[in-house]
């Protein structure tokens, strides 16, 4: 297969015009850009979710500022596997599971997909439970009630509501997560030791600083995040009859890449800024007070009350639901975009429920056993724990399957991933193989 250089664009030798035909570069714009935000903005705010806030409260609340650091190293690995995620949808006009069912066994694709159905599926109860947790802290009443009005309403959202303006929506919900941003004004904060706990690395050698360690790198690199952010990509594409996968039209990869690039840092960015925010305000509040057993995000918005005041507590708590409305949709969604894009049905959020069917049932059927699995004797906190374990393992092949594609032409054809981002990538992979390495040791060593 003959080889071929991305079109980037005109190159001009030095002292030549551009062509009369060319466009001139448009001043940036706030707006413009803002508007351009999607799938990376939405990804990175829903890695977020009342599972992820409750994982950076009980790190906060037992090693407070010192285990901020690892906000700041997984930050790059987390930009670098979305970026290559989602260059693999824009390319392909395919998310992850569709280019995989093209491009390796069967038997290959059917353990990727079960594993990750279930953990979203786990994930999804987990997150219901600590939103009807929150909800009665605010308001009282039942919280099986609110499991069912937050889930029916979620799956209801996605497949009532028009594509564009169902994003509209998850955008506008993403501004919930500054909740979190403003709860650091209720907390006494010493910002010099926070800034030393960013900064700089302190490591405890101790069983629980590393499974908590395993535990952050669960939640901020999870596999649901790389098959929506592909997904995503290519459905905005299939929705826009300007576009076309990359592969078929060449011209504007450059702009297109470039605004991958800024809808994905922008997107972990915040996923980053509102962890630090969390670990934060729980370090200088319940670490402070001597609080470290925190199961739960509702237990931490229950715990900030007597310390941190009303406010604290309301502010917390409804971060919760919001990012919840926010991530169930996300974790209900790359489950149906999994299997259907694997068993090359119709699919997308843009389809009517008449034309992708199968798709909307799997996504319904996701969220359902989330809110079965509140009807029975599990306790949340050992499903949100396996769930974290099956995310884990799950990560590291799907890692080595984007990276491995990222490579091959017969899948990205002139757009092969590259450079730095490619051994960023793998950097992500290895990093994440150690945590799971780490992860298992103590399971055993337990």
């Amino acid at each position: 297969m003959a080889q071929h250089k991305a079109s980037t664009g005109n190159h001009l030798k030095p002292g030549n015009k551009p062509a009369p035909n060319a466009k001139p570069r448009q001043p940036f714009e706030l707006k413009r850009f803002l508007k351009s935000l999607g799938p990376g903005l939405i990804t990175g705010a829903s890695d977020d979710d009342p599972s992820g806030i409750g994982t950076y409260s009980q790190a906060g609340a037992q090693f407070g500022y010192g285990i901020g650091w690892t906000m700041l190293f997984t930050f790059p690995l987390m930009v670098a596997i979305q970026e290559i995620s989602a260059r693999v949808g824009r390319v392909t006009g395919r998310g992850i599971s569709g280019n995989v069912c093209r491009h390796y066994p069967l038997w290959l694709l059917n353990i990727v997909v079960t594993l990750l159905f279930i953990a979203n599926t786990i994930n999804i109860a987990a997150d219901l439970g600590a939103m009807a947790d929150a909800t009665t802290l605010l308001v009282g009443g039942h919280p099986i009630l609110y499991v069912l009005l937050f889930g029916v309403a979620s799956v209801a959202a996605q497949i009532i509501l028009d594509y564009k303006r169902y994003v509209a929506v998850l955008k506008w919900l993403t501004l919930s997560l500054f909740a979190y941003v403003a709860a650091l004004a209720f907390a006494r904060i010493s910002w010099g030791e926070a800034l030393a706990g960013i900064l700089i690395p302190r490591l405890a050698w101790n069983d629980n600083y590393f499974t908590t360690i395993v535990a952050i790198f669960g939640t901020t690199i999870s596999p649901y995040l790389f098959f929506w952010q592909a997904s995503q990509e290519a459905e905005d594409q299939r929705v826009d009859a300007k576009k076309q996968p990359l592969i078929e039209k060449h011209y504007g990869a450059r702009k297109e890449f470039s605004r991958i690039r800024a809808d994905t840092i922008v997107g972990m960015a915040l996923s980053n800024l509102i962890a630090i925010s969390i670990i934060v305000t729980v370090a200088a509040t319940l670490h402070v007070a001597g609080k470290t057993d925190i199961q739960s995000s509702a237990q931490a918005a229950e715990a900030l009350r007597p310390i941190a005041g009303p406010f604290a507590e309301a502010i917390f708590a409804l971060g919760i639901v919001g990012t919840g409305l926010l991530a169930i949709p996300v974790l209900a969604g790359s489950a149906a975009y999994a299997v259907g894009e694997g068993r090359r049905w119709p699919v997308g959020l843009a389809r009517k429920p008449k034309e992708a069917v199968a798709f909307y049932a799997v996504l319904a059927l996701a969220a359902g056993f989330g809110i079965a699995l509140n009807f029975t004797p599990i306790n949340p906190i050992s499903a949100l724990y396996w769930s974290a374990v099956i995310n884990g393992v799950l990560a590291v092949p799907v890692m080595v399957l984007l990276m491995v594609m990222a490579r091959r032409h017969d899948v990205m054809d002139r757009y092969i991933i590259t450079g730095p981002l490619y051994w960023l990538g793998w950097l992500s992979t290895g990093a994440m193989l150690l945590s799971v390495v780490a992860m298992g040791v103590g399971l055993f060593a337990s």
